[in-house]
């Protein structure tokens, strides 16, 4: 992102909050939600390098807009809210499909193409086209979701605002997130790669390569096609030894594979 005239306003609010009475600082928040709304901005993207770059001033908008919006009653159908975030509109024109049930709120940005099912997408996220937020799933406020990702039901994408400049998650491009599985934390998923049901992720957890002859432990992120599983590790403690969490590399997708392959087939060809 080219370095925005709005930014100097946004921190400058954010260290003094009686700012956002004044006009000018007051619309440098409220133009970078609207943008946010558009895919215009975002609070994090690639860099030329391929690393990450997080953009505190956004999250910071994100935080004023709290502060700077009042509460309304916004009417959704037969459906009813009470909020400072309204709902996202010109879905058609968009050309993305929110059923029945769906939530997203405005500041949130999906590409064309993509999918909501009866879930949640929260304010400053955004969704690449292509990609399913299957039912119940939930994606926290300003989590970067890939182009062409399923997230199954019941998954959890965590949200962060704070502290400003904190990592968000990032989910790449044709990751397959199974069932009931939990990111949070700022961990980052591989482009192409699966989770199976119940792999929870945090930036603590060990995610633990077992295909070598000697186990290989890293934290925070998914390598790129990484199939990965639910696992244990033993630890002690005074009162005894208890498994912990922790998730397991056990393969990875091969060129062969059908980006569209069912996750059971894909576990199933490592025989689980």
């Amino acid at each position: 992102m080219i370095d925005d005239p709005r930014s100097g306003l946004v921190e400058a609010a954010f260290a003094d909050r009686e700012l956002t009475n004044d006009g000018e600082h007051k619309d440098a928040v409220l133009s970078t939600i609207d943008e946010l709304d558009r895919g215009v901005v975002r609070v994090a993207e690639k860099g030329d390098d391929g690393e990450w770059v997080v953009h505190a001033w956004v999250q910071k908008a994100v935080m004023l807009y709290f502060a700077i919006a009042e509460m309304q009653e916004h009417d959704a159908g037969p459906l009813h809210y009470h909020d400072k975030v309204p709902i996202k509109r010109n879905l058609a024109e968009a050309g993305i499909r929110v059923v029945p049930g769906a939530v997203v709120r405005y500041g949130a940005f999906l590409e064309r193409g993509a999918v909501v099912m009866p879930g949640f997408v929260n304010i400053g996220a955004w969704v690449g086209g292509g990609t399913m937020v299957d039912t119940w799933a939930t994606v926290g406020s300003c989590a970067q979701i890939g182009r062409g990702v399923h997230l199954s039901g019941g998954v959890g994408i965590g949200g962060v605002l704070e502290p400003p400049g904190a990592r968000p998650i990032i989910i790449e491009d044709g990751a397959f997130i199974g069932s009931r599985c939990v990111v949070v934390e700022g961990v980052e998923i591989g482009a192409g790669a699966v989770l199976g049901a119940n792999v929870c992720l945090t930036r603590s957890t060990p995610i633990i390569d077992v295909r070598g002859n000697e186990p290989v432990t890293i934290k925070g992120k998914v390598p790129p096609r990484a199939v990965v599983i639910p696992g244990t590790r033993p630890k002690k403690f005074p009162a005894g030894e208890f498994d912990l969490p922790c998730a397991l590399i056990i393969g990875e997708r091969s060129e062969s594979t059908d980006e569209k392959t069912e996750l059971n087939e894909i576990l199933r060809s490592f025989a689980l």
